[in-house]
C-alpha cells in the first residue's frame, strides 16, 4: 500500500506545498511555522500511540515525504515566490488549454462569486478543510487535492489583477508575469491593508464559534494592527479576553470598541455587567483621556 501511495504519480497530484499544509496561499512566514508545527505534532507517534501500525506507517511517510519537504518550500521567502510563480503557471496552462474546470463543489462556486466575495470565501474554505485534513489520515489525500484546486481556482480569479507583495496580501507576482514594476498607490496599499484586516477578523470569528480563544486574540492583534478603529475587532478581542478570565484586558477593549462606536452591540452586552459605562459611552470616552495605552490609541484617530 505504501508503495502505490507514494508513487511519483501520486506525489505528483500532491505538488503544491500550500495545499499539503492546508495554507491560504496568502500566508506568511510566521503562519507557514506555526501551521507546520501543528502539522508535525499529530503526526507524531506520540499522537498516535492508541493508532494501528499501518497508520503510525503512513503518518511518517506523509510527515517526511510531503508535508516536510511543504514546509521548506514556504518557510522563506524566496522559496514562497518560487511556488507561488510555479503555481501561476499551472494556472496559465489550464487556462491556455481551457480546462480551468473545478470538480469539487467549493471550487464551482467560488468561481461564481464577485472577486471580493471570493477573497473572504476562499480564506473561509481553506480555513475549513485544514481544520479536518490531518484528523483521519484516509481522508488527506481527497482534502488535499481539493484545497490545491481550490488554489488554482482562486488564482486564476486573481490572475487579472495587480498584485501587490506578500507582505500585504500574501500574493507574490511571479517575476515573468510583471515585466513592468507596478508600485501600489497610497489608496491601494491602504485598502490593501483593510482588507488583510478583515481577513484576520474573519478567521477570528470562525476560531471564536469553536471557543479557540487564545487564536482569536492572536487573529484579532493582526487586525487592530492593520486597522486600529474598527470597533468589532476590539469587542470580539475583548470577548476573547473575558473567556480566558483575563477582565483587565477585556475592559480595555471593551472601552476602545465603545469609543469608535458608542452602539457597538457586543460591547453594549457586555458594558452593564461589566460596568463599564453607559449606553452612550460617555464614560468610556472619560475614562480613556488618560496618558499611556489608551492615549496611543485615540492618537490614531
Amino acid at each position: 500500500m505504501s508503495q502505490i501511495l507514494f508513487s511519483s504519480e501520486w506525489l505528483n497530484q500532491l505538488s503544491d506545498p500550500y495545499a499539503v499544509l492546508g495554507l491560504s496561499v496568502a500566508a506568511d512566514e510566521r503562519r507557514v511555522l506555526k501551521r507546520y508545527r501543528n502539522i508535525a505534532k499529530l503526526l507524531h507517534p506520540d499522537s498516535l500511540v492508541t493508532a494501528e501500525p499501518a497508520t503510525k506507517a503512513l503518518a511518517s511517510q506523509v510527515l517526511a515525504r510531503l508535508v516536510n519537504p511543504a514546509y521548506q518550500r514556504l518557510k522563506q521567502e524566496k522559496e514562497r515566490s518560487e511556488a507561488m510563480a510555479l503555481l501561476r503557471l499551472r494556472v496559465r496552462r489550464l487556462n491556455r488549454e481551457d480546462a480551468m474546470l473545478p470538480q469539487s463543489e467549493i471550487g464551482q462556486q467560488i468561481l461564481q462569486l464577485p472577486i471580493h466575495q471570493a477573497d473572504v470565501f476562499y480564506e473561509q474554505s481553506v480555513a475549513k478543510l485544514s481544520e479536518v485534513q490531518y484528523q483521519q489520515l484516509e481522508q488527506f489525500q481527497t482534502i488535499t487535492q481539493q484545497l490545491s484546486e481550490l488554489n488554482l481556482t482562486y488564482l486564476h480569479l486573481k490572475m487579472g489583477e495587480p498584485v501587490i507583495r506578500e507582505k500585504r496580501t500574501g500574493i507574490v507576482a511571479a517575476p515573468q508575469a510583471r515585466p513592468i514594476q507596478y508600485t501600489p498607490s497610497t489608496s491601494e496599499t491602504a485598502q490593501a491593508a483593510v482588507n488583510y484586516a478583515q481577513r484576520h477578523y474573519y478567521r477570528a470569528q470562525e476560531y471564536a464559534k469553536k471557543s479557540t480563544w487564545t487564536q482569536v486574540v492572536a487573529e484579532l492583534r493582526d487586525a487592530i494592527r492593520l486597522e486600529p478603529n474598527r470597533s468589532e475587532y476590539h469587542s470580539l478581542l475583548a470577548k476573547a479576553y473575558l473567556m480566558q478570565n483575563l477582565i483587565g484586558m477585556a475592559k480595555v477593549h471593551f472601552r476602545q470598541a465603545l469609543k469608535f462606536n458608542p452602539k457597538d452591540p457586543l460591547a453594549l452586552e457586555y458594558a452593564t455587567k461589566l460596568k463599564l459605562t453607559e449606553p452612550d459611552g460617555k464614560a468610556a470616552n472619560k475614562n480613556l483621556g488618560g496618558s499611556g495605552l489608551f492615549n496611543l490609541f485615540s492618537k490614531k484617530r
